[in-house]
């Protein structure tokens, strides 16, 4: 995957709007700020920037409601409830891992808050969006235990909060939530009906094209994503890790390791730094024998443009993320009742 002759960098800039402009440089100057040089983040500058919105049972304009649950002492969930949750109809379950670098924001973080509204009310599906704990404080494999721990409290019903028995729960996540995704549902391949990674986060020692072509891109610079790295992994672990190096540990699997794992969609950026990792993920994937991994390419979008509400390609996302889960899901649906027949 190494490029011995860098690509010459993509000519012009991606095409975003003013306001995402504004929000991308603000945010690369408080990252920059915050990451501190002997390991350790500044959580109280981060806090003084992190927009966040509280919970509340109050429906939002599109009929979305949200509350709070613990699954643990230290672990909580934010339940997303679509209009249709107040039907008979089965609803699907995701849930959901925010970006972040395995570092920054939360469940209440405003963006990420309003992106699981808007996957909730465009599935629709309840959405379990995860708030588990943040490196450098708490390394791997914190974040994945926190993932496993929320998921099986899904399946087993949310402690009582969901209105009906799921249809199907999936798993889900973007940036590095995405990986967290990826290994919370191997953990429990056989009861995810299905995955979806969201320009997801994977790493590796030797660079991709893409990772020398797009070093300059949002998100893209190689110091940072180093010191994100570092931060999580164990201490004295390369960015080879199978935490990191997700598609090198799927082709080191043993014969039909992964032939139970669940249907995926991997969503890639034509301007994210990752997008070389991430269709080699869904090329493992495939040849180590998995029903399905579908990759959904966006030419023109920058690592985590799904945050972003009126960015050209948040639409057709939606609509390509409740494609998948509401097919699979009748898929799901309907083993289901053959099994039990």
């Amino acid at each position: 995957m190494a490029s011995l002759d860098p690509p010459p960098p993509a000519p012009g800039k991606p095409p975003l709007p003013w306001r995402a402009r504004l929000l991308l440089s603000a945010v690369s100057i408080l990252h920059s700020a915050s990451l501190r040089a002997d390991g350790t983040a500044n959580r109280f500058l981060l806090s003084l920037f992190d927009r966040t919105v509280p919970p509340s049972l109050a429906p939002d304009a599109a009929g979305v409601s949200f509350s709070d649950h613990a699954v643990s002492e230290h672990l909580r969930v934010r339940l997303f409830f679509p209009p249709a949750a107040d039907g008979v109809t089965q609803l699907p379950v995701v849930v959901y891992f925010h970006g972040g670098g395995f570092v920054f924001h939360s469940v209440a973080t405003a963006q990420f808050d309003a992106l699981c509204r808007r996957l909730a009310a465009s599935i629709p599906a309840v959405v379990a969006s995860v708030d588990y704990r943040l490196a450098p404080e708490h390394r791997f494999p914190a974040a994945y235990d926190d993932g496993e721990a929320a998921l099986r409290w899904a399946l087993a019903g949310a402690g009582g909060a969901l209105p009906c028995a799921p249809a199907a729960v999936f798993v889900a996540g973007d940036s590095a939530g995405g990986n967290v995704a990826h290994h919370v549902a191997a953990r429990l391949q056989r009861r995810v009906a299905g995955l979806v990674l969201l320009q997801p986060f994977f790493g590796g020692e030797a660079p991709t094209a893409s990772e020398l072509r797009l070093r300059d891109a949002p998100f893209g610079a190689p110091e940072r994503l180093a010191w994100l790295w570092c931060a999580f992994l164990p201490p004295g672990a390369t960015r080879d890790h199978e935490a990191a190096n997700v598609p090198a540990a799927i082709r080191r699997g043993g014969d039909g390791e992964w032939r139970a794992f669940p249907p995926t969609l991997v969503c890639v950026g034509g301007w994210d730094v990752h997008q070389d990792r991430q269709r080699a993920y869904a090329d493992a994937l495939r040849a180590a024998g998995a029903e399905e991994a579908t990759v959904v390419e966006f030419p023109d979008a920058i690592h985590a443009f799904y945050v972003f509400e009126d960015h050209a390609d948040g639409k057709k996302l939606l609509r390509d993320v409740a494609e998948f889960v509401n097919r699979r899901a009748a898929e799901h649906l309907k083993c289901a009742r053959s099994a039990s027949e």
